[in-house]
This record gives C-alpha cells, sequence and structure tokens, in this order.
C-alpha cells in the first residue's frame, strides 16, 4: 500500500470533495449503445442533438386573439374587418399580405398571417359580425414569437452528456430524434462487510442484523441511473474478503460498506494492502460518515463507506454521486444548497461539518426546516421520515430558530 495508506489522512468536506471530483474527470464514460426515445430516459446522451429546422418554423402566435398591423391602434378603440380565421397546425395566407385595418382570427400556435407585427389578446376584443372592436393599443411583436427566435436550424440544442429528464426528451422529439445514442450504465459493485451482517430474509441472532446497507445503496444507484450489483456479505476472513473484493472489482466502481478503517487489527485494510490499494484520502471532517475512505486498485475506484446506514446513505451523496455521473458520461456538477428558516434552534459540537436528516416544509416562499429526530447514525427512521439533509458549518456551536440554514436536498 501506498504511504499514503500507512498514515491517515483526514480532509476537510470540501478538500475531499475535490479529491473526488479531480479523480472523476480522468474516467471514461462507457461503451455507447442506441435506443429508442422512450427507452432512453434517464440516460446520458452521447450524441449531440441539433435543431432540424428553425424554432419555432414560423412566426407564432403566442396568445388567442386577433393578428393585426400594430400601426392600425395608435387611437383605440378601433374597428377592423375580419378576413379570415387561423387554427393552429393549418396553413392561411393572404395575397398581398394583410392589408390596413384588417384583422385575422388566430388561435395560440398558428402562423401569424403576412403583414400582421402583432396579435392583440382575445380579452381586448369585441367581435361585431365580420369586424372586431379593439380596446387597447399593442407594440408591433407583442404576442408573437418570431421565427427562429428559440433556436436557429443546425443550433445546438443538447450537448453529450446532457441527461435525458423530461425537457431533454421533449426537444429530442421534437427534432424527429426516435432512437438516440446513450452511454451504458455504469456497474456499481456493493459489498457490506462483517460477520454480524446477515440476509434480510434471516431471522438475525441477539448479535446480528440485516444487510439493509447493500439495499440502500442499490436504491441510491438505481436513481442515479447506474446498475447495482449486490455481492454477497463478506465475512470476516481474509481468503473469502479477498475473493469478494477482487470480484467487486470487475465493476466500474466498487461500494465497501463497513470494515474499512484504518485499526490495526483491520481485515479489509490488510486485504486492500495486499492487492495494492492506494488511499486518496481515509476520512473526512464531516459527522455523519467521518470513516469515509476513497482509493484505487490498479484502474478501479472503491469507496469504502461507513457502517451505520445512515452514514453509508449520506457518504454516498456527497462522495460517490460525482464518480457515478463521470462514468455515466456526465459533467461532474457541484452540490447545490438551498436555504431556509430554522424552525427550532440547534446547538451542536463544533469541528465537523454535519450532515443531518430534516424536513424542509412550508407553503410557496415560505420554507422551513427542523431536525429530523436523529438519535445517531444508525437511525435508520429517521432518514426515512426525512427529506433533505440540515447542514451545520463546523464552527457554529448554536443556530437560533429564524436564521437562514444551507440545506442539501434528497
Amino acid at each position: 500500500m501506498s504511504a499514503n495508506a500507512v498514515f491517515p489522512k483526514i480532509l476537510s468536506f470540501e478538500d475531499a470533495r475535490q479529491v473526488v471530483e479531480e479523480h472523476a474527470l480522468q474516467l471514461p464514460p462507457g461503451r455507447v449503445e442506441r435506443l429508442e426515445l422512450l427507452e432512453a430516459v434517464g440516460r446520458v446522451l452521447a450524441e449531440p442533438i441539433h435543431a432540424d429546422r428553425d424554432f419555432p418554423p414560423f412566426a407564432r402566435a403566442a396568445r388567442d386573439g386577433y393578428a393585426v398591423r400594430a400601426a392600425d391602434l395608435t387611437e383605440v378603440p378601433a374597428q377592423l374587418e375580419v378576413v379570415g380565421e387561423i387554427r393552429a397546425g393549418a396553413f392561411f395566407d393572404i395575397p398581398g399580405g394583410l392589408a390596413p385595418g384588417q384583422a385575422v382570427a388566430i388561435m395560440t400556435g398558428a402562423p401569424a398571417p403576412r403583414g400582421s407585427d402583432a396579435v392583440v389578446m382575445v380579452e381586448y376584443t369585441i367581435a361585431r359580425g365580420n369586424r372586431v372592436e379593439v380596446v387597447r393599443s399593442i407594440a408591433p411583436q407583442e404576442n408573437i414569437v418570431a421565427q427562429g427566435s428559440e433556436a436557429r436550424a443546425g443550433d445546438l440544442l443538447l450537448p453529450p452528456g446532457s441527461r435525458l429528464d423530461e425537457a431533454a426528451t421533449a426537444i429530442a422529439a421534437a427534432v424527429g430524434k426516435s432512437r438516440v445514442q446513450v452511454y451504458r450504465k455504469p456497474a456499481v459493485a456493493v459489498m457490506a462487510t462483517g460477520d454480524e451482517i446477515v440476509s434480510i430474509e434471516s431471522v438475525p441472532g441477539p448479535t446480528q442484523i440485516r444487510n439493509s446497507n447493500s439495499y440502500s445503496l442499490a436504491a441510491q444507484i438505481l436513481a442515479a441511473g447506474a446498475q447495482p450489483r449486490c455481492l454477497p456479505v463478506a465475512p470476516d476472513q481474509a481468503d473469502r474478503l479477498r475473493e469478494l473484493l477482487v470480484a467487486g472489482l470487475e465493476s466500474d466502481l466498487l461500494l465497501v460498506a463497513g470494515g474499512v478503517s484504518m485499526g490495526k487489527y483491520d481485515l479489509v485494510e490488510r486485504v486492500l494492502a495486499e492487492l495494492g490499494a492506494e488511499l486518496f484520502f481515509t476520512g473526512s471532517e464531516i459527522q455523519p460518515g467521518r470513516p469515509i475512505v476513497f482509493g484505487r486498485i490498479r484502474d478501479r475506484y472503491f469507496f469504502g463507506l461507513p457502517g451505520n446506514p445512515v452514514s453509508t446513505m449520506v457518504t454516498f451523496e456527497l462522495f460517490v454521486r460525482p464518480m457515478l455521473a463521470a462514468l455515466s458520461g456526465m459533467k461532474i456538477r457541484k452540490p447545490v444548497f438551498v436555504y431556509a428558516r430554522l424552525r427550532a434552534e440547534i446547538k451542536s459540537k463544533t469541528g465537523l461539518k454535519r450532515f443531518l436528516p430534516a424536513i424542509l416544509s412550508g407553503a410557496f416562499e415560505r420554507a422551513e426546516v427542523e431536525l429530523a429526530g436523529w438519535h445517531g447514525s444508525g437511525d435508520i427512521a429517521s432518514v426515512a421520515r426525512a427529506n433533505c439533509y440540515l447542514v451545520i458549518p463546523p464552527d457554529r456551536p448554536h443556530i437560533t430558530a429564524g436564521e437562514w440554514v444551507p440545506v442539501l436536498l434528497r
């Protein structure tokens, strides 16, 4: 094992996150496959998507009403002759274009007729047979979306690395991409360790616990757009542990839940050393999750996540996500905190940056946040109640109710 594995390297959250991002940037995305558009939803584009024509392809009415010449409405009320009607999807042409004193009834999304330069909303008109009375003036180009104003033919609409969410899917459909090239999902091996861990089908003994970590990690991996591969629980036996670690390193990324500490008698540490592990950090100044380990064996990266369930989930969100983004072909994004008012005061020890399960509530712009009754890193129920993590800076022993505090959304 390298020298930096002998001497534990405990980094701040920001520095540890930066180390992960720097290594993630070195990872090439996986293979490319071509899928039907709806099969590709949630995947990451491996090709650019360009506009196949102007968007919109014609000057488009943005409101129901009447296409007019704005110059005819400098003085209102004004009477205009209605010379036709245009529905969305219909074609209507006036030889020579719209003449002074004329108007055309038009629906939202329909092409504005030649000669018109504005659409007056129906709310400001009174229909009188084949004439319409307009009671409000209008500016040129008002309620008309100009041809090509959203994109010109050939413009890049989605670069490679874009995740196909609902908006990106709509763009792909709008340009006729019924099939798209996407990166394959990265495979992530998950391994829980310890003789005390039993399968979820088992009835645990007095000193045993069921393997919840593999399932929570698998759920997070799926939500991140990757494919989990859950390995058997690794017992406290060096030979079997080595077999499972080697099997896990065949995946794109390995997550080991529990047992990767720097203790003198730690089996996982010893086996990792035998496999030639290089450790980039062996802890981060956070709670929960301080014992997080990040390293590499040859060309495969691994994380040693703390065994306590809340720590496992928190460290996945903070550190594993950028690696999965890179392996999926996405650009790496910094974690974004939002702010909400604290409902009840918090007293905390200093020295660690805390990410505590919390509940964000309130109506509309009046967001409030409170702790979810957290009782430590093994309290799964608190995370189930929570919808975010309240972030407490390492230098704040006391935060009063009503203060604005940072929140990391789940």
